[in-house]
């Protein structure tokens, strides 16, 4: 029985032009994906060094995690200084190198952006609390008196996305107890005033700093956040980094005011004013579609990561959804949909579409050892398949480092090994993030696993590392390495990324829809069903004796 209609329908990606409408970016996380000084870090000398994987893979750009100065007190996304490189990480020649490698590969270089908070240890917080109360340096943050006769309560009750509040009380000059500062992540992040002007104007200039250093672009962090409601009115909501699904609920206070788009039009002016095609690429974990492609309308941004497409169920009808949903709603405002299934942020989808959970949506915030863990080979079945959807359909993709080789979560780690800030934030009680960023393997019998050129590593590999190695997948047959090489290039061949997606079939266990040239059907069900001839690629291999698509199985099909 089918629960979703069967009709034919045609979607297309939108009428916008320029290479990043059906571009496969691929991120990088500087500190675990190659270290070249052996610290156990990694470093923009080691990402230099592996720029020729990434051209090999067949992608069309990168873009870099944060490596700017930073305590690293939530792994470089409290910035101290938004115009320099961390030691960690190596130097300003460093990034420029980078950038030029990258440029003489073909690959495009997108950078991290932070408006929404700066480290406590920026120059410009340090001020402020040396300024004290009502000063011009206070108002460049978020700085509130305390409730209550002395001043003792916070100024409402907003949480803090890694748990606890979301205030801080700040001691005076005088060594009194002050004011509050308000901070939606950790204490060591306090949240700017995106309503001052000097605010505005500093990140204007950031951006032409990194525009006249040759970057292609910027993913803007907590885009969704900037401004907040003018009462910071209490909100008894459970804090969640999602501003809500339901369109019929109040927006949270903190999340997705309108007064955002203002900022990213100016952004926009300016990076128009450049041209070559540089982009603005939101991180807005919003919902409903309809209100987050109001980043990417004409004269805003240019992407907009689809979480809403990250978090859905692995079901026929819970798929056809989204896909539908998400490309009708970028079709409204002529923008491209940008896909991804995993980040620094999230569970792993070798992991995640393990678990039991993978049926009705949603994602943990970590694994930890003593949690139900996910069934690994269910895991990456699925997600090879779910990786061969994603590439079939129309618009740009995003891939987490790490994810061609099929990597895991590291669902197992040592507690003491924790350093993701949600893990002590939450008093020990969610394990937070750390088991996506644990350094990738290159060469399976080598220190590190090739991470580096010791055996230091920042977070610990787990000893199956070696087995998902690209020393171990590169040139073999099958391997998850192999099929994203060449699903990249099919995609590339058959213009999947600027096709145009028409329905074929959406019940209850099949997808079918055809890209232009190809057709991509996925079963979800628990039997193998009738495939077309013309097979191109196939998640998993073979198919049955019958030539039938196996359950959790993705193939690409010649029209």
């Amino acid at each position: 029985m089918n629960t979703t209609p069967t009709t034919t329908q045609d979607t297309t990606g939108g009428p916008a032009t320029g290479w990043w409408t059906e571009a496969v970016i691929y991120q990088i996380y500087p500190r675990s994906f190659a270290d070249s000084d052996g610290d156990g870090f990694g470093d923009l000398p080691g990402i230099t060094a592996r720029l020729g994987h990434l051209a090999e893979l067949g992608v069309d750009a990168v873009w870099l995690s944060p490596f700017y100065p930073s305590p690293q007190a939530d792994a470089g996304y409290d910035v101290a200084d938004y115009r320099d490189v961390d030691p960690l990480f190596g130097r300003l020649e460093d990034a420029d190198k980078l950038i030029a490698e990258a440029r003489a590969k073909g690959l495009k270089v997108i950078v991290d952006l932070v408006p929404n908070h700066t480290s406590s240890a920026h120059r410009w917080f340090t001020a402020a609390l040396a300024a004290g109360p009502g000063s011009p340096e206070r108002a460049r943050y978020v700085f509130r008196d305390g409730l209550g006769p002395d001043g003792a309560q916070p100024p409402n009750d907003w949480q803090s996305v890694f748990g606890g509040p979301a205030w801080t009380r700040v001691t005076d000059p005088d060594g009194r107890p002050g004011q509050w500062y308000l901070h939606l992540f950790d204490t060591a992040q306090p949240d700017l005033n995106w309503d001052h002007p000097e605010v505005r104007a500093e990140f204007l200039d950031i951006l032409r700093f990194w525009l006249d250093r040759g970057v292609d672009g910027f993913r803007v962090d907590v885009a969704h956040g900037l401004i907040k409601q003018a009462d910071l009115a209490d909100w008894q909501e459970p804090q969640e980094i999602l501003s809500g699904a339901e369109v019929a609920k109040p927006r949270p206070p903190m999340w997705d005011q309108d007064g955002v788009h203002e900022i990213y039009r100016e952004w926009r002016r300016l990076l128009d004013s450049y041209g070559g095609d540089r982009i603005l690429v939101a991180e807005a974990w919003v919902e409903p579609a309809e209100r987050l492609v109001r980043y990417v309308r004409p004269d805003e941004m240019h992407q907009a990561f689809n979480f809403e497409y990250l978090l859905a169920a692995w079901t026929a009808p819970a798929q056809y959804a989204v896909i539908t949903r998400s490309l009708e709603a970028t079709d409204a405002v002529g923008a491209p949909t940008t896909w991804v299934l995993s980040n620094h942020d999230v569970v792993r989808h070798a992991s995640r579409l393990g678990l039991p959970t993978t049926l009705t949506g949603g994602r943990p915030n970590g694994i930890g050892a003593g949690d139900p863990q996910p069934d690994a080979p269910t895991g990456l079945r699925r997600a090879r398949a779910a990786t061969l959807l994603m590439l079939a359909l129309p618009g740009s993709a995003y891939l987490y480092q790490g994810e061609e080789l099929g990597l895991p979560e590291h669902t197992t780690m040592p507690d003491e090994a924790r350093q993701d800030p949600t893990w002590a934030r939450s008093g020990h009680t969610v394990p937070g993030r750390d088991g996506c960023r644990v350094p990738i393997p290159w060469e399976a019998d080598a220190p590190s696993y090739g991470f580096g050129p010791t055996d230091a590593s920042w977070l610990p590999q787990p000893p199956s590392w070696a087995e998902y190695a690209l020393d171990r997948q590169r040139g073999v047959p099958g391997s998850t390495y192999e099929l994203y090489r060449t699903a990249l290039r099919l995609r590339r061949e058959h213009g999947l990324g600027r096709g145009t997606l028409r329905w074929l079939s959406s019940g209850d266990e099949v997808l079918t829809f055809a890209n232009d040239g190809v057709t991509v059907l996925t079963n979800f069900g628990s039997a193998p069903v009738p495939a077309p001839a013309g097979e191109l690629l196939a998640s998993s291999a073979p198919l049955d004796p019958d030539g039938r698509v196996p359950t959790d199985v993705t193939v690409w099909l010649r029209t």
